[in-house]
């Protein structure tokens, strides 16, 4: 690390971020409410909402004159240009902005994770890793066929070898070190897989920006601009970001890999050795947890081919040629002033350029004013004949939240019913809870409701009271 570059790098906002004064209190918030979780974006409100408790707890830990400020003013903040701790961003559909944990954001939380003091440092295991990927890198790039048959002879001779002494007795299985080494070695390598998923879609991102950038600052005819703009879309989708990918999402939505995960991971998580070890949550969903963030980068990558199209469709509209120069040049300054925006918001205005007319079979006929008359007497407050308290007791049921549980369900299983549904998740809000499960299976085309069969769903009432509701049994299904 030279000198030059370190001064450069205290810009960066994982720099900025680790030394902030508030650092500690953004740092935890993004943790509990992303990382942990394993959650990949937020809506506003609820972001806000997790922030405020978030700011409760830490003001009765630290006192409560500690950050006295609203979470939204801290949000603001934390999505300016100067700080990028977050990306905020309007989805395809819908007008409430998302929030998303930047990659910068999260490697500062990865960096801090590894101060912490481990039981043990495993070094075997890595090493083997090392082992491993040397030969393979060097296997697949051999191209004398004599050397690439020799070591697959070799190779066969070595599982000839183990066979024979699995026959004869010998297994010498991992002993408990080696389980918990290898174990941790998986735990951490997960984690930073899903790290990278943030930084593979920045970079992404950062293909597009440069691709457009190059486009609005080009003065070739529309014809090489054509060939430009179809070669950027190569270019994101043919990097090595983009064929490395690729290849992770065909690998993963396999349908025998995806089952060959789960039993793997059930599998070693059984293991004694690591029944004693402080496990992750991130393993055992392993498999949902990367389906969720890959798919979120497929939707990018996605979203910005169609803007790169987009952008071809509006410059088929540009047919006068002094109308594309001053959309070009326009551009080309936007581009340079990018770093350095203008101080004064109102730095530009034009005068009306729009006459007003008005024509007078559009004006209304005359309508009289009519006097409203008032009563003197003066209204006294009255007292309610009836309780009023139900008014205060209106609870929202989140029918995503139940949508999600039950494909996490259908991860695990072909299909569901929902009385097994109310085993794993418990009613928390009664009956309206309970009809809005009945009203998903009746818009799910893949639900079925069987009149002929009854099944019974109880639930705790607000008075700790059980409840009971008899209903068709009904079944969710892949």
């Amino acid at each position: 690390m030279e000198f030059e570059e370190l001064v450069y790098l205290k810009s960066h906002p994982t720099w900025k971020l680790l030394s902030a004064d508030n650092a500690p209190m953004v740092i935890s918030f993004f943790y509990h409410a992303f990382i942990r979780p394993g959650v990949r974006t937020y809506r506003e409100e609820d972001l806000i909402t997790e922030l405020d408790d978030h700011l409760f707890h830490i003001r009765q830990i630290a006192g409560e004159k500690e950050y006295p400020r609203l979470a939204r003013e801290y949000l603001d903040e934390w999505v300016q240009p100067d700080r990028a701790y977050l990306r905020k961003y309007y989805p395809e559909v819908g007008d409430e902005p998302e929030f998303d944990l930047t990659p910068a954001s999260e490697k500062a939380i990865e960096w801090l994770r590894t101060l912490r003091p481990k039981a043990f440092v495993g070094t075997e295991s890595r090493l083997q890793t090392i082992f491993q990927l040397l030969r393979d890198v060097t296997q697949a790039t051999e191209t004398d066929p004599t050397v690439r048959i020799a070591d697959l002879e070799a190779q066969r001779q070595t599982i000839d070898a183990e066979i024979a002494r699995v026959r004869g007795g010998h297994l010498n299985p991992f002993d408990a070190t080696q389980v918990k080494e290898h174990y941790l070695e998986i735990e951490e390598t997960a984690r930073r897989l899903l790290a990278d998923f943030r930084q593979v879609e920045e970079n992404f991102r950062q293909l597009d920006r440069q691709a457009r950038e190059r486009i609005a600052t080009s003065h070739q005819s529309k014809g090489a601009l054509l060939d430009e703009i179809f070669g950027e879309e190569d270019t994101i989708l043919k990097s090595d970001q983009g064929r490395s990918f690729r290849a992770f999402w065909g690998f993963l939505m396999s349908r025998e890999r995806q089952l060959e995960l789960q039993s793997l991971v059930a599998k070693v998580i059984a293991l004694d050795p690591v029944q004693t070890l402080e496990r992750d949550p991130l393993l055992p969903h392993l498999k949902f947890r990367l389906m969720e963030a890959g798919d979120k980068v497929q939707k990018t990558t996605s979203a910005l081919v169609e803007a790169l199209r987009r952008f071809l469709d509006d410059q088929a509209w540009l047919e006068n040629k002094r109308i594309m120069d001053l959309v070009r040049s326009i551009e080309r300054r936007a581009v340079e002033l990018r770093a350095n925006p203008a101080k004064d918001p109102a730095f530009f205005w034009m005068d009306d350029v729009r006459a007003e007319i008005e024509l007078p079979l559009e004006r209304g006929l005359f309508v009289p004013v009519t006097d409203t008359g008032l009563l003197d007497s003066i209204v006294l407050e009255g007292e309610a004949d009836f309780s009023v308290d139900a008014l205060y007791l209106q609870h929202f049921v989140d029918r995503e939240l139940l949508k999600t549980r039950i494909r996490r369900l259908l991860q695990e299983m072909t299909q569901v019913s929902l009385a097994d549904i109310c085993v794993r998740h418990p009613l928390e809000k009664g009956l309206s809870e309970l009809l809005a499960y009945l009203q998903i299976a009746t818009q799910d085309g893949r639900a079925a409701i069987d009149e002929d069969v009854r099944q019974t769903i109880a639930w705790q009432d607000a008075g700790g009271q059980t409840r009971q509701a008899n209903i068709p049994r009904i079944i969710f299904a892949r």
